[in-house]
């Protein structure tokens, strides 16, 4: 039991130590990985040779595989391209799985040194990830040692000599479980190495191996279906045309497994090498057989998930690539876009208020809806940024972090306001019969136009930044103010006048102003984030200014 103890925890560890090195790498050369991506579309060659390239790097061609089906979804690459790609990110993963076997054990220990050492001394700088890829590095190479030495003692138990022996004929069963070992260990990677470790050790036969092998690469396939459950339809094409690609590979050598293996068995070397030498070239050929096929393939995808119809969708993010969370800067640039998306619906609710001031009342429904949803978009992007580790950011990421949750909340919170502005007018107002005084219905008119024109000040200054916007904006804000004011009391002399229209709406018309203003403090926020910024930045400038020269 313990021996087997061990065994899982160095898989565990080897799958640790994948993360770890996918995660460095997405963090420090996300961007530039994406970017590769995206423009290594136009030629099939070019896309195979980024798919191959993009996975040495992240060490998981599930992560390549994520990447490029986020690209899809959000219409950046085109479908056909896109499965060029994860043909090469196959072979690149079986690559990979042929440099892990060399032994390096000597490398192991000096790279986690290395890693940890520039990690602890400079955790959130560039260097600092670079040494959280040498640390996963480190830990791969130091989970295959853990590997083989707690594998050698599964061969003495007759336990674990019953387990395997029901894999030792039929060739289907023995893909299926090469295909859980892939889910389990959630990379095709470890699947194939602690095949080859089982091999070497004579747990199980050759034969049995090859199956493994041809299984762990259909369990990536099954992997990128359940990942791109998520997805819209677009999405769910790139990862259906891979599991068609791996399955139909499985197809074609399942059949001659025995006479493969009967042949390679005769080469001058050993089982394990053998399995791995197998995984690259069954990788390497597949993929190169099937590159021509990627149309056809993208065709087939094409009809059998047909695109969801629009009235059946409803709102939902489109900016929010969870892929991107290995990439602070991407993750906050998309959560940016989606918090702009999100100011988009409130504005259009703003424009439908007013609709329903000047006496449509079948608006106040449509107003409702797109409250509901700013809700969605909300918790989005707040569910969103949760999953961003916040201590590992450094200081202006963080800030922006905070930045666009507030942002964030401020909408929300208007649309609220605005939601319940709306149906107070439906049901005071328009219901009952009750019209503003033509001066009231001038002011709201006004108040109304300065709150468009705020928000979308707001939101530029939120994407932006700009120091003199946000200037431009507190002073709207101030202005804002004083005309809510000044409205305020001039309703209270049309009472003070007896004017009918006045006293049948004050109620209403008194709490409207003060929604709007409550709406427009919301929407003005964002400005005394850029000025605080600016002041800190003037302050530290001073204190540099003050700090005597040391000759």
């Amino acid at each position: 039991m313990l021996t087997l103890l061990h065994l899982l925890s160095a898989v565990a560890l080897l799958v640790w130590g994948t993360h770890i090195v996918r995660t460095g790498i997405m963090r420090v050369y996300g961007a530039r990985l994406r970017q590769v991506l995206s423009s290594s579309v136009e030629k099939k060659p070019m896309a195979f040779m980024a798919g191959i390239g993009v996975t040495a790097l992240v060490q998981s061609s599930n992560a390549t595989a994520m990447l490029v089906t986020s690209f899809v979804s959000q219409g950046l690459v085109a479908l056909t391209p896109a499965l060029v790609i994860i043909l090469g990110a196959d072979v690149g993963t079986a690559l990979m799985a042929r440099v892990l076997t060399f032994d390096l054990s000597w490398l192991s220990p000096l790279l986690i040194f290395i890693g940890v050492c520039l990690f602890l001394g400079r955790k959130q700088a560039r260097i600092g990830q670079i040494g959280r890829v040498f640390i996963g590095l480190g830990l791969i190479l130091l989970a295959l040692e853990l590997i083989v030495a707690a594998a050698a003692p599964i061969t003495q138990a007759n336990g674990v000599k019953v387990l395997f022996s029901s894999l030792t004929g039929d060739v289907v069963l023995d893909s299926l479980t090469g295909a859980l070992f892939a889910i389990i260990s959630y990379s095709s990677l470890a699947a194939v190495l602690l095949t080859a470790t089982l091999t070497a050790t004579d747990v199980i036969s050759f034969k049995v191996a090859l199956c493994l092998v041809i299984g762990a690469n259909l369990g990536s396939g099954i992997l990128a279906m359940i990942n791109a459950s998520g997805q819209n339809a677009e999405g769910k094409r790139v990862a259906l045309g891979s599991l068609l690609f791996k399955l139909i590979g499985c197809v074609v050598v399942l059949p001659v497994i025995s006479l493969l293996a009967d042949l390679l068995d005769r080469l001058p070397v050993s089982a394990a090498e053998l399995v791995i030498y197998f995984h690259v070239f069954y990788n390497l050929i597949r993929c190169l057989v099937l590159v021509p096929f990627a149309g056809p393939m993208a065709r087939l995808c094409t009809q059998w998930i047909g695109d969801t119809p629009a009235s059946e969708l409803g709102v939902r993010p489109r900016h929010l690539d969870v892929s991107a969370l290995d990439t602070p800067a991407l993750a906050l640039a998309n959560a940016s876009r989606e918090t702009l998306r999100m100011g988009d619906v409130v504005e259009s609710m703003l424009l439908l208020h007013h609709e329903v001031l000047h006496g449509q009342p079948n608006k106040d429904r449509e107003v409702r809806r797109l409250d509901d949803d700013v809700d969605v978009l909300y918790t989005a992007i707040k569910l969103y940024l949760a999953q961003m580790p916040k201590e590992d950011l450094d200081e202006p990421d963080s800030r922006r972090w905070a930045e666009i949750i507030e942002m964030a909340l401020n909408l929300e919170q208007a649309g609220d306001i605005i939601e319940r502005m709306t149906g107070d007018i439906a049901a005071k107002s328009l219901a009952t019969r009750r019209a503003f005084s033509p001066e009231g219905l001038q002011e709201l008119d006004t108040l109304h136009e300065q709150l468009v024109s705020n928000l979308r000040l707001g939101l530029s200054v939120f994407l932006s930044g700009d120091i003199t916007s946000a200037r431009r904006l507190r002073r709207a804000k101030h202005r804002f103010r004083i005309t809510d004011r000044r409205y305020a009391h001039a309703h209270v002399d049309r009472l003070h006048q007896q004017n009918v229209q006045s006293l049948e709406t004050s109620s209403l018309h008194l709490g409207l102003l003060g929604d709007m203003k409550r709406v427009n403090s919301l929407f003005c926020s964002v400005a005394y984030n850029a000025l605080e910024l600016e002041e800190e930045d003037a302050d530290d400038l001073d204190d540099r200014r003050k700090t005597p020269k040391i000759v």
